[in-house]
């Protein structure tokens, strides 16, 4: 799988209510409809009687409407007003938006946008493309492998440099120190770079497409934005990797031309300080840095993966997910130091030469929040990048697979993020079921050529989940296999999984499978409760 390529260099690393959303509405506006009586009265009158500035009248409905200070909760508003005897009527003044849905013929294909098969694990395109599709406006940087600016999903939403556009071949006509430079620049020689960040490998082309693949044009797949600004920074070779030189010169590149989003499906080497001042400067500048977490299913929190970990404010970390919502066997993770979660398994996207293809890797995950991002600053231009962190981190939505793994144990979401709603508790997620204590664990380090069996559950449950308070084996070599009351396997863990419930389990009762080799010998496991329904 392409995205999962990595380099010992730098390369590619393939108010509102509190629980739940609420209907767009136009800030700190009302519809009033006043008892008969009162509608006669004047603009100036009602104004003072309501406590709020009259802002239009529909006197065929007696109604009047009305703005208030859009930091006043809706709820106390509507109350207020409801309690006063001129009104018979108070609602907010709701926004309501046409369905679109892009006629672009491979969005079936797209599961990180819209997911068929499993209800809620996807970014929620659909539903934010109601609100906006993206705009020209915003500039997003690809730092990859380059774009191909040819491609026909692509080419209608690339930056061009209009300077370099509408000057003489062969001139640094803008004065930045690169020669037509009108797609972007190309830094994988970074003592000489040049103005042609054509891809000639597929990565940065895919990533792209995911990013912003021209939406609703009759062809192809669609990005999470179907109009933006694609700027490609090429710092990383045919054979996917890249110098700390170029990487830090395209990342100034970026800021420098004006990019608001940077997109960083890579990683690699270890920490470097002049490589995070770059990224500072970047924060300085207000612009949000997305990266990869990486693909050696790490611990970022314990062994820190570059630039992912940098401790800089405007750094989002990305996990990758499958379909299922349960986290990449491949991808990294952190409970501290990796933010959110996105799909990153057989994403269908563009790459070099025309085509399309499926690839994984958290290299795929990236561009799906950084479309997010983009579609966030469409809508809300004035957002700096650390505000645009914040928000996508706080709207994240809640999945089991992610619990435990990253820092807001959810999955990016586009729709939640531009109405800046809280995403409600997921009654399938075992965390807010009841709980029985249980009491199970594994010799810690347990020993070579193990085969222990435990059973758990809760009386008369329907549906439980066994909680591993920690469970850390060799991974793919050392398991547990839970099986349920008719001998079905449910499910196999292997691997670190501390503070994870297993898949939920039909019946009240279940049994592990605890197996180990004669090599490695890590801690194992303990189950202390059990979830049900």
């Amino acid at each position: 799988m392409r995205g999962l390529i990595g380099r010992a260099v730098l390369g590619l690393f393939v108010s509102v209510s509190a629980f739940a959303a609420k209907p767009e509405a136009v800030p700190g506006e009302y519809i009033v409809q006043l008892k008969n009586q009162y509608a006669v009265q004047s603009a100036q009158v009602l104004s003072q009687q309501l406590g709020a500035y009259v802002k239009d009248t529909i006197p065929s409905m007696n109604i009047v409407v009305i703005k208030r200070p859009v930091f006043e909760l809706t709820e106390n508003v509507v109350k207020t007003l409801s309690q006063n005897p001129l009104v018979d009527i108070v609602e907010p003044n709701y926004i309501y938006r046409i369905n679109k849905t892009p006629n672009d013929p491979m969005l079936s294909r797209l599961w990180g946008m819209n997911n068929a098969k499993t209800a809620g694990v996807d970014i929620s395109a659909l539903q934010a493309w109601d609100i906006t599709t993206g705009s020209k406006d915003v500039l997003v940087a690809v730092i990859d492998t380059g774009i191909d600016y040819n491609h026909p999903d692509l080419k209608e939403n690339l930056w061009t440099n209009e300077a370099e556009l509408n000057g003489q071949a062969g001139v640094d006509d803008d004065g930045n120190g690169i020669i037509d430079d009108i797609y972007g620049a190309n830094f994988v020689n970074a003592a000489k770079p040049t103005g042609n960040p054509i891809d000639d490998h597929g990565h940065g082309s895919h990533c792209s497409g995911t990013i912003g693949a021209k939406g609703d044009d009759g062809k192809g797949i669609v990005g999470v934005n179907w109009n933006v600004r694609l700027m490609g920074v090429k710092f990383l070779s045919k054979d996917g990797s890249g110098s700390l030189e170029g990487a830090i010169k395209g990342i100034d590149y970026a800021v420098k031309m004006g990019a608001k989003v940077l997109s960083n499906s890579w990683g690699g080497g270890g920490f470097s300080e002049t490589l995070k001042q770059a990224i500072q400067r970047a924060n300085d500048a207000g612009v949000i840095f997305i990266a990869a977490a990486g693909n050696e299913s790490n611990d970022n929190d314990a062994n820190p993966t570059y630039p992912a970990t940098y401790d800089i404010p405007n750094v989002l970390s990305v996990a990758a997910i499958d379909d299922s919502g349960r986290l990449a066997s491949f991808s990294n993770y952190g409970k501290s130091k990796v933010h959110v979660g996105a799909p990153g398994v057989n994403i269908y996207s563009s790459i070099s030469n025309g085509g399309y293809d499926s690839w994984s890797g958290t290299s795929m995950a990236t561009p799906h929040v950084s479309g997010i991002a983009a579609l966030l600053l469409s809508n809300e231009p004035g957002l700096t990048g650390l505000q645009i962190k914040e928000r996508i981190m706080a709207t994240a939505k809640p999945i089991p697979g992610l619990r435990g793994k990253v820092r807001t144990m959810g999955i990016a979401n586009a729709y939640s993020a531009l109405t800046n709603t809280i995403a409600p508790p997921d009654q399938n997620d075992p965390v807010n079921w009841k709980t029985v204590e249980a009491s199970a664990s594994t010799p810690h380090p347990y020993t070579g050529k193990s085969k222990l069996t435990f059973e758990v559950g809760a009386s008369g449950a329907k549906q439980i989940a066994i909680y591993f308070e920690k469970f850390d084996t060799e991974r793919d070599y050392d398991k547990a296999e839970i099986f349920d009351s008719t001998g079905k396997l449910v499910q196999t863990i292997s691997g670190k999984a501390d503070d994870t419930f297993s898949a939920v389990i039909e019946g009240d009762k279940a049994t592990v499978v605890f197996t180990s080799d004669d090599s490695v010998n890590r801690y194992g496991f303990d189950i202390t409760k059990v979830a049900y329904r």
